[in-house]
This record gives C-alpha cells, structure tokens and sequence, in this order.
C-alpha cells in the first residue's frame, strides 16, 4: 500500500527531493552527495530506493524506518499504518534523521554544468549514421521507415551500450540531442533498447525504459525541418511548429507530413516551456489521448496559455486512431 502512493509518501518524506521521469531524487541522507537518493515512483518497483553515497537501499518501508523511526522497523510500521489510514491510534512522532544542508547555488550550477556536458559527451560517443542500427531496426518496427524518409533526424543518435541504474547494467539505447532555443545542446534523451531474437527490436524490459540526462527545461529535440531545411533560428516568417511528447509520436507525424516542422519536448509538461524564433507564428500541439487526466488536461492547457500569450495561434491535434499518433501511422499501414 505505501508503493501505491509512492508519490506521496517520497512528497512527504522527502520534500527536498524533485521528481526526474519516474524517480524521485534527493540529497543522500547522510547529507555527503547532492542527489544520490533515488526512490521508483511508478511500475512494479515503484517504492524501491537507494542512496548511492551510502549505499542503503530498501522498499517504501524501509524508507520510512531510514527517514523518521531511526532504522527501527516496529516504529515503521506503526507510523506507516497510521498514515495509511489503517490504525485507529496516533501517528507515532517522527524522529527525523537531520535535514541536508540546503544547497549551494554555486555547487548547483557546477553540477548542472557537469551533468551537461556528460550528456553532450554520450550524445558525441554514439554512432551518427543510423542505418542498419538497432535504432532503425526499433523506429521501424513502430512504422517510422527512415529509409523512406531519404534523410535522417540528425539529433538522433545509436549507442550500443548505455548504463541503466534501474537494472545495474549496460543497454543498446537510442539517443536524442535536446537543445535550448540557442540551439546549444543541454540535456541528452535515452531510450533503452532490448531485443531477444537479434532481429526484432523493442523499448527495453526496464520500469523506465526512456529517461533524460541534463536539464531539458525550455528545450526540445529538433526531429525535422520540414520543408525549409532551415535551421529552426532561420524559420520561415509564418511558419507552423508541430510538437510532440514522446519521440515515436513526432516522428509519426513527420512520416504523414513531412512538410512540417516538428520538434519533440520529450514531456507533456515541458510543452508548454519549449522556446520559438519570432517567426513561427502558428503552432500544433500533438496531444495523446490520456482520457480526462486531470495532470495532462492542466499541462496541455499551460501550453495552449503560454504560446497564445506569445501571440501565435494554438492548435490541439489530436490522433485519430489509438492512444498516440504512431497508433495511427501503424492502423494506416495494415
């Protein structure tokens, strides 16, 4: 029951932390490392954690014991079925271990800057050219044929073995380019890849095959020019941007038109951040069809607020065919 409302208790917990994709990240709790607490938030491992500068590690209630009851699993108990709502006695009193220094601008910043240029670094390390790659071998097995394309997405990229912390080990992996309205490239975008014959390719049996190294806030990855070619810095004056969430949607967009622009801002919530030159007047958010999320409903609306407020004219397109566009590119193909 605490692993179901993993959220919440790590809110609770753990309110230094921030979330990262399905994680929660938090200074260590002996207080030597700035975010080497990780705690799943999500998926059948959702509660899982480890402090990697001390090396505890545990489910939501050890967590619980290690943060408030001293190590000490009865307290822990009780605490966790008084918040749970399951005893009818008091909570038992929280005896915190003490809080983390607060941060250092100055460390954060060196480490944002480190965290970079790491991500440039694993961009830089992978293979260009993606034909006959795993990465061509996954993308069309989602019905993106880049082959059919005559051109590929320079701000992807094939790895043939990146370190994943959720599975301890080393994975194929797709790697996308997220850069700033600069075109300054500040965070790297992962997707885990497996395949069990050597043949078929699919997103890796992980909790959370995709993740993002680097600070992606206000960036995207530039997926396709359209029919400029230009750089998105010299659009076109009038010109229309598709955004997407998740690089398989944008991509599906671009195989139906390819005269569009289209830009990936890697998370719903990142839409509404992504930065445009002055002369894209008009743009089409590619939205997935989550049901009546309340999460996806206000983050779609944050974006439609925030580019009006720029003055361009907002369109919500939404895929005709299944959960997400690449539901319909591949409906369309069979």
């Amino acid at each position: 029951m605490l692993a179901a409302r993993a959220p919440d208790l790590v809110s609770h917990l753990l309110p230094a932390g921030r979330r990262a994709g399905r994680e929660w990240v938090h200074p260590s709790l002996t207080g030597t490392s700035k975010r080497s607490l990780s705690v799943l938030l999500t998926g059948t491992k959702a509660g899982l954690w480890s402090d990697f500068s001390s090396g505890e590690k545990g489910d939501a209630l050890d967590l619980v014991a290690a943060v408030v009851c001293h190590g000490k699993m009865v307290d822990a108990i009780a605490w966790a079925r008084s918040w749970l709502g399951l005893s009818d006695g008091p909570m038992p009193p929280e005896r915190r271990r003490a809080s983390p220094p607060p941060p250092d601008p100055a460390e954060a910043e060196r480490e944002e800057a480190a965290t970079r240029q790491l991500a440039i670094k694993m961009f830089l390390a992978g293979k260009e050219k993606l034909a006959g790659t795993p990465v061509a071998d996954y993308l069309a097995g989602r019905g993106i044929s880049l082959a059919d394309l005559e051109r590929q997405p320079r701000s992807l990229r094939f790895h043939p073995e990146i370190w994943n912390r959720e599975s301890g080990r080393r994975w194929p992996a797709m790697l996308a380019a997220i850069t700033n309205d600069a075109g300054e490239m500040v965070a790297v975008h992962r997707t885990w890849l497996h395949s069990a014959d050597g043949i078929r390719w699919t997103k890796a049996p992980l909790d959370a095959p995709k993740m993002s190294l680097g600070r992606l806030s206000g960036g995207a990855v530039r997926l396709w020019r359209g029919a400029s070619r230009k750089p998105l810095a010299q659009a076109t004056d009038g010109e229309t941007v598709a955004i997407g969430e998740g690089i398989e949607t944008a991509l599906s967009v671009v195989m139906a038109c390819p005269e569009l622009r289209v830009l990936c801002a890697v998370s719903l919530s990142n839409m509404a951040n992504v930065k445009l030159p002055p002369a894209v007047r008009s743009v089409i958010l590619l939205k997935d069809e989550d049901g009546d999320n309340p999460a996806t409903v206000r983050a779609c609306a944050r974006a439609v607020e925030a580019f009006q407020a720029q003055g361009r004219t907002v369109k919500i397109a939404h895929p005709p065919v299944g959960k997400d566009f690449n539901d319909t590119l591949n409906a369309e193909q069979t």
